[in-house]
């Protein structure tokens, strides 16, 4: 039975009635009242009459219907309902769709929005999600995404020479489909089969001055720093807490309880998300002080030159170690934690006390963030450091 031609479907017209034009196979062509042509199959399965729409013409040409029917068939022969396969794998797509990489990548910085991570932990994690990866695979279903997808994009980051970045985008990309897979959106975690699948860069600590000679001739030159008043105490402070530089530059006077000489860090400004307790020690007070009588009308320990409601920016210690003759291979802002903590431990101080100034993970210091227990222990730790401080930069060298 050769069927339809192309010509004989194209000069069906429409009657008063919806009427039917057979091909070969079972397929025919439905023609309605209104010239509209549609493909169809009628079979039987569980013992009912059905039909399936094989697309409308000429959108799907006669040629196109006739593969179509083939696979019909196929899944007949396989046991399986075709309209209801087609359903299944309309609902698949249509799922697909609409839970794509980006839409998940959304939810999961919501997430951590709830959470209150730190907003420089969400800005980071922002830009690694929504700006770095292509529109391709943001906007690709998540369950299509295979780990050669995401292996392009982190070795796009790599061939840039952005190696960290790199490490970075794999591991946030894994933790948006741990997600998927957890509100069953996905079955798999393709990004964790690429560990290891690019260059790790190689760690360079924070340079930091740590011979005792040295150091006291740093502190004489940040005490002697003729630039902004309110960085130079910013720098001084930081030697003398061994606070992180982020955590200084945001301090507040509502966190600063100077008759207690206790400085409260927020939760939300700490790396490991817990609130932190610095003890303050007279010589750090006394720059307080100075700041106090810098920063009268805000509510900013260490304001910015250009404004009193924004802190000092984000490289502005830095900028002033270079200024003052140190390469950012030598000593940075960070670096002062470094020399907190090698030279006290040199000196045969306790090192799980220092750990805790330093505010470390709970796990390598043993539970010591007991304050109640080391309080006192801790007090007297940050006035001998302050001690120290001031012994080297007048150019002894304790013993």
């Amino acid at each position: 039975m050769s069927g339809l031609s192309e010509m004989a479907v194209r000069k069906a017209a429409a009657k008063e009635k919806p009427y039917k034009m057979a091909d070969r196979d079972g397929l025919y062509l439905l023609v309605k009242t209104n010239g509209a042509k549609a493909w169809r199959f009628d079979y039987r399965y569980g013992g009912k009459r059905k039909t399936i729409g094989l697309g409308v013409y000429p959108a799907v040409s006669l040629a196109t219907a006739r593969s179509e029917l083939v696979e019909v068939r196929k899944t007949l022969a396989q046991g399986r309902d075709p309209s209801e396969k087609r359903q299944s794998e309309r609902g698949a797509n249509l799922d697909g769709a609409e839970h794509t990489f980006e839409k998940l990548a959304d939810e999961y910085l919501q997430r951590m929005r709830d959470e209150g991570v730190a907003n420089a932990t969400l800005t980071k994690n922002e830009w690694l999600l929504k700006k770095l990866p292509s529109r391709g695979f943001l906007s690709r279903p998540i369950k299509s995404i295979t780990a050669r997808h995401i292996l392009d994009e982190i070795k796009r980051c790599e061939n840039s020479g952005r190696l960290e970045t790199a490490l970075r985008l794999r591991a946030v990309i894994s933790k948006v489909f741990r997600l998927a897979i957890v509100t069953l959106r996905a079955d798999m975690d393709p990004a964790s089969f690429l560990v290891g699948a690019t260059k790790r860069p190689r760690v360079v600590s924070h340079a930091a001055v740590t011979d005792e000679t040295k150091f006291g001739g740093l502190i004489r030159a940040v005490d002697e720093y003729d630039g902004w008043p309110t960085l130079r105490l910013a720098m001084m402070f930081t030697a003398l807490t061994a606070a992180r530089p982020g955590e200084v530059r945001h301090a507040t006077w509502t966190e600063i309880d100077c008759e207690k000489a206790l400085w409260s860090v927020p939760a939300e400004r700490m790396k490991m998300r817990k609130e932190h307790q610095v003890a303050l020690s007279e010589q750090a007070i006394a720059v307080l002080k100075q700041a106090r009588e810098i920063a009268f009308d805000t509510d900013l320990v260490f304001p910015s030159i250009r404004s009193n409601t924004t802190p000092l920016s984000e490289n502005s210690m830095n900028a002033a170690l270079r200024r003052m003759g140190y390469l950012k291979t030598e000593h940075t802002a960070h670096g002062f934690r470094s020399s907190f903590s090698t030279i006290l431990n040199e000196r045969g101080f306790d090192a799980e006390l220092i750990e805790t100034a330093l505010a470390h993970k709970d796990g390598s210091v043993r539970g010591i963030y007991n304050r109640a227990r080391y309080w006192d222990e801790r007090k007297k730790l940050m006035q001998a450091w302050a001690d120290i401080v001031d012994t080297l930069k007048a150019g002894s060298v304790l013993t």
